[in-house]
């Protein structure tokens, strides 16, 4: 077992008493017996410049006082320590850094911020290469900051190259990164996560309160968001600190479990993974289309119960899911929708071939084969070679069929071909797959996404609607309440046969998670490179 620490602290323009506060946490985490304490990012000076020159002058350089100092802490308690700073590079750039000191205080690795979130695009420069892995006595650990978990691409990469231990440090009011973007990491990769984040005010202190009222949030709601977590492979937190407040949480964590890809039915996640498929990934995106999907529609997912799709459909309801492999033939669901402009979404064995198929009246009218083979549907041997989009007169619509919805790329591709809304007819047989999989699929794409599936108690899955509510950046309808992008979620009430929300497809054209920040756009290429690799090439 490894004894591992999260430490969150309040860093201002003091660089000082940063410093102090970096080393008080070390301190801590050497106290409470650790073998590698995460910090926070921009740990240096608050993320805040009065211009690039400001941002340059007040970096590190690597070997400076304030990193020799962290290095010779590190030493002195012969501990791992990692840390995010900002860094003024000899080519001239200007980097948001994070770096690993072993416990000897020597730089074991580097890793520039590869998509920077909001203002830090007017101060600091995009990382030029993916984040390496690093082998140590611990084990293969990466690297990555704040927003590169707010998508998938960097922690994805990471983990295809082997690592074990992804270490995070964040600099966020956000209260989502907490409860989704962090834990849903360790999950969907089956690695274990060390995330740091930052206490205390973001924006200078005397800035604060006019910043606050121009944005129309409270004060408060600018400070870091705390809850610095360590999360086991299956998306468990097995400590977290409070939100506010200087805190250090540990854990005894044995690192060789993030080895162990497989799902209770047998399959690899990463081993059924189709990096051929993921190619389109890497090309340049090539802006929206013309029209966005209609403001608001009816949603549902339901047994697959003749009278209950038929209930939903003369209710208004647009589009319905129906859990995979439902017991009701495609012929039964057209009837069940006739004089209505309904559709729903079923899967089908067809062959050695498991499709998703759209019905409406007059019956299939689009399908989708299953992308991955995965263990729990052995028969499923000839794959679908692509992810197509419907138009539908609501919006666009993607189907995910069955496993394919374990596979963050699946998603991602939906997202680059402009996918308004995500049917998913599945079998969740893991906790954190509705819990953090599927809002995260919605979140990090801007996608709507409603899905279905049966669990031991009956009908499951939810719907994961898009809030017009969206960062600091849009007019909020009610009270900021620091969540950025996290969906609106309804679930299955118990015993009931159906559920139903009101989701908005217009929502998804609407990718700017801050300013300069495109949540699909700004996709780091880099990682795609190795996302797109296959493990014999890597």
């Amino acid at each position: 077992m490894t004894r591992v620490a999260a430490a969150q602290l309040a860093a201002g323009t003091d660089v000082e008493a940063n410093l102090a506060a970096c080393l008080r946490m070390i301190d801590a985490a050497a106290e409470a017996r650790a073998e590698l304490v995460v910090l926070p990012e921009f740990c240096n000076h608050l993320s805040w410049y009065a211009d690039r020159a400001h941002a340059r002058r007040m970096a590190c350089t690597l070997g400076d006082a304030f990193l020799s100092t962290i290095a010779q802490r590190a030493e002195r308690h012969g501990l791992f320590v990692k840390i995010g700073v900002t860094l003024a590079r000899s080519d001239g750039r200007t980097t948001g850094t994070s770096l690993l000191y072993g416990p000897d205080g020597e730089l074991l690795g580097e890793s520039d911020k590869q998509i920077l979130m909001g203002a830090e695009n007017d101060y600091l420069d995009i990382g030029q290469d993916d984040s390496p892995v690093i082998d140590t006595p611990l084990g293969r650990i990466g690297m990555y900051a704040c927003m590169e978990g707010v998508i998938n691409e960097v922690t994805r990469s990471l983990t295809v190259r082997g690592a074990q231990l992804l270490l995070n440090s964040l600099n966020s009011f956000a209260t989502d990164e907490a409860s989704l973007h962090i834990p849903v990491r360790a999950a969907e990769n089956r690695v274990w996560v060390v995330a740091a984040n930052k206490v205390g005010p973001l924006l200078p202190e005397d800035q604060l309160p006019a910043i606050a009222e121009r944005l129309g949030v409270p004060a408060d709601r600018l400070h870091g968001a705390g809850e610095s977590q360590i999360v086991a492979p299956d998306g468990t937190c097995v400590a977290m600190a409070p939100a506010t407040g200087e805190a250090i949480v540990v854990a005894d964590i044995d690192i060789a479990r993030a080895d162990d890809k497989q799902r209770a039915d047998g399959t690899d996640i990463l081993a059924a993974r189709r990096p051929e498929l993921y190619a389109p990934l890497g090309s340049s995106f090539t802006g929206r289309r013309a029209r966005a999907g209609a403001e608001t529609m009816a949603a549902a997912i339901a047994d697959p119960s003749a009278d209950t799709i038929s209930a939903l459909a003369f209710d208004g309801v647009d589009l319905i899911v129906l859990p995979e492999l439902a017991a009701l033939p495609v012929a039964d669901i057209a009837r069940a929708v006739h004089g209505t402009t309904a559709h729903v979404v079923s899967t089908v064995l067809d062959g050695d071939a498991h499709h998703g198929v759209l019905i409406n009246a007059d019956g299939v009218v689009a399908r989708q084969p299953q992308l991955h083979a995965t263990a729990r549907h052995p028969w499923c041997t000839a794959l679908g070679d692509e992810l197509t989009v419907v138009e539908l007169p609501w919006g666009r619509l993607a189907l995910v069929v069955g496993d394919d919805a374990l596979f963050p790329e699946t998603f991602r591709l939906a997202a680059i071909q402009d996918a308004d809304v995500v049917a998913v007819p599945c079998t969740p047989t893991e906790p954190w797959e509705l819990r953090l999989g599927l809002p995260e699929r919605a979140a990090e794409n801007r996608l709507n996404v409603v899905a279905a599936g049966r669990g031991a108690s009956g009908l499951t899955g939810g719907i994961y609607g898009l809030s017009p509510d969206f960062t600091l950046w849009t007019a909020w309808s009610g009270p900021f309440t620091g969540v950025i992008s996290h969906p609106l979620v309804t679930t299955v009430p118990p015993r009931a046969s159906s559920a139903r929300a009101t989701i908005r497809p217009a929502q998804a054209v609407n990718r700017t998670v801050s300013r300069g920040t495109d949540l699909v756009d700004g996709r780091p290429r880099r990682p795609i490179d190795a996302m797109t690799t296959t493990s014999e090439q890597l």
